[in-house]
C-alpha cells in the first residue's frame, strides 16, 4: 500500500512500487549495464573524482568543510609511523593508521533522495507534510533541533522513514551502466551561463548526442578546472561567476529530464543547476531542478565531478558514450556520499 494518497504532479511516485527507494536507478537494468560495457572500445580509464580535499575552504557552502585527518591512538601514542619494537623488541614492523572526518557532500559526490524533499500534502488532509521521494516522511518532531558544536549527532535523527532513502540503496543496487557526455564548456567556456532547453537541444543536435532511457547524463562545464586552478583557496567571486549551469526554472528543460528517461544527472559544477535560481512565483522550490529530480522523479544528482580529461578525449574521438562505474559509500542513512567514479571507454 502506498504511503501517500496523492502524489506530486508529474512525479514517478509508485511507478517502481510503493516502497521503492532507488527511483530511476531501476532503469539501470542488466541490459543497460551490457550497453555500457559495449561502449568500451579501447580500455581507457578516466578518474572522474577531484581530490576530496578540493575545492578547499568553504566558499561554495559555508556549512561544508574540507576533510580532517587524524591518527588512531595506540598505547597513548599517535598510531602513525609506529614501530612495533615499542611492544616487542623482536618485532620489526612499522604501522600507520588514520581516520578522517568527512563532510559527505564537500567534493565529488552523490546526492541521495533524502537530501532534498518538499512540503507537500501527501495524505490529502489539506495540510502539507515534510516528505521526500515516494512519500517517505520526515519527522516534524526532530525538524531543525538545536545545533551543537560540530553539528547535531546523527542519533538525534532516528527517523526510519527518512533514513530509508539513505545513500546505501544506491550502493546496493550498483551504479554502473552507460553514460552520455554533453559538452557545454566547448560552447560557453567557463563563464557563468544559464543553460535552458533550447541551448541544450541545440548542442545535443550539433554533437549528435542521444540520451535513451536508463542512461546517466554528464554535463561538462569546466568548473572543476576553475577549482583546481584556485589551488585550494577559491574566492567567492570567481566561483559564483564560473561555468554553465542548468536553468532549473525552465519548465521545458525539466520536461526534457522527465521525457529522456535519464537515470542520473551529473555535472562538474557545484549543484548541476543554477544557485540561486531565477525568481519563482508563489510558494515554490528554492532549488527547482533538485526538487524535480530528487523529490519528484527519483533521479540522483552527481556534483563537482572531474570530467575534463574524459570530455576532451571523447570530443577528439567523436564519441559521447562510455561505461560509468560510480558507487557511493555503503553507509546507512546518510543523505550524500563522496564518490570516486571511473569511466571506461
Amino acid at each position: 500500500m502506498a504511503r501517500w494518497k496523492q502524489r506530486p504532479e508529474g512525479s514517478t511516485w509508485g511507478d517502481f512500487g510503493p516502497d521503492d527507494q532507488i527511483g530511476r536507478l531501476n532503469l539501470i537494468t542488466r541490459e543497460k549495464v551490457l550497453e555500457g560495457i559495449a561502449e568500451v572500445k579501447e580500455g581507457r580509464t578516466f578518474c572522474l573524482s577531484l581530490p576530496l580535499e578540493l575545492p578547499g575552504g568553504n566558499v561554495l557552502n559555508p556549512r561544508r568543510h574540507p576533510p580532517k585527518r587524524y591518527t588512531t591512538i595506540r598505547g597513548g601514542l599517535a598510531n602513525y609511523n609506529y614501530p612495533f619494537r615499542r611492544e616487542n623488541p623482536d618485532w620489526i614492523d612499522v604501522v600507520s593508521d588514520d581516520a578522517v572526518l568527512l563532510h559527505t557532500q564537500y567534493s565529488t559526490q552523490w546526492d541521495s533522495f533524502a537530501h532534498v524533499g518538499q512540503e507537500f500534502d501527501a495524505d490529502g488532509d489539506g495540510k502539507p507534510e515534510l516528505v521526500y521521494y515516494n512519500g517517505y516522511r520526515a519527522d516534524a518532531d526532530i525538524y531543525a533541533p538545536p545545533a551543537k558544536p560540530g553539528g547535531v549527532a546523527w542519533d538525534s535523527f532516528e527517523n526510519p522513514e527518512a533514513r530509508a532513502l539513505g545513500i546505501q540503496n544506491f550502493a546496493v543496487h550498483g551504479i554502473q551502466g552507460r553514460a552520455v557526455m554533453i559538452d557545454l564548456e566547448s560552447r560557453f567556456g567557463t563563464k557563468r551561463t544559464n543553460v535552458g532547453y533550447d541551448d541544450l537541444r541545440r548542442i545535443m543536435d550539433e554533437d549528435k548526442v542521444e540520451v535513451t532511457k536508463g542512461d546517466m547524463v554528464c554535463f561538462y562545464t569546466g568548473f572543476a578546472e576553475v577549482i583546481i586552478a584556485a589551488g585550494g583557496k577559491p574566492d567567492a567571486k570567481t566561483m559564483e561567476g564560473s561555468s554553465a549551469v542548468l536553468d532549473g526554472r525552465d519548465d521545458r528543460l525539466l520536461q526534457w529530464i522527465t521525457d529522456s528517461g535519464a537515470a542520473a544527472l551529473i555535472a562538474d559544477n557545484y549543484a548541476v543547476e543554477a544557485l540561486p535560481s531565477r525568481p519563482g512565483t508563489g510558494r515554490h522550490p528554492m532549488m527547482p531542478l533538485h526538487a524535480h529530480c530528487l523529490f519528484k522523479l527519483g533521479v540522483p544528482l552527481g556534483e563537482i565531478w572531474y570530467l575534463t580529461e574524459l570530455a576532451r578525449w571523447l570530443r577528439k574521438a567523436k564519441r559521447s558514450r562510455f561505461l560509468l562505474t560510480a558507487p557511493p559509500l555503503r553507509l546507512t542513512g546518510v543523505v550524500g556520499s563522496p564518490a570516486t567514479p571511473i569511466a571506461t571507454a
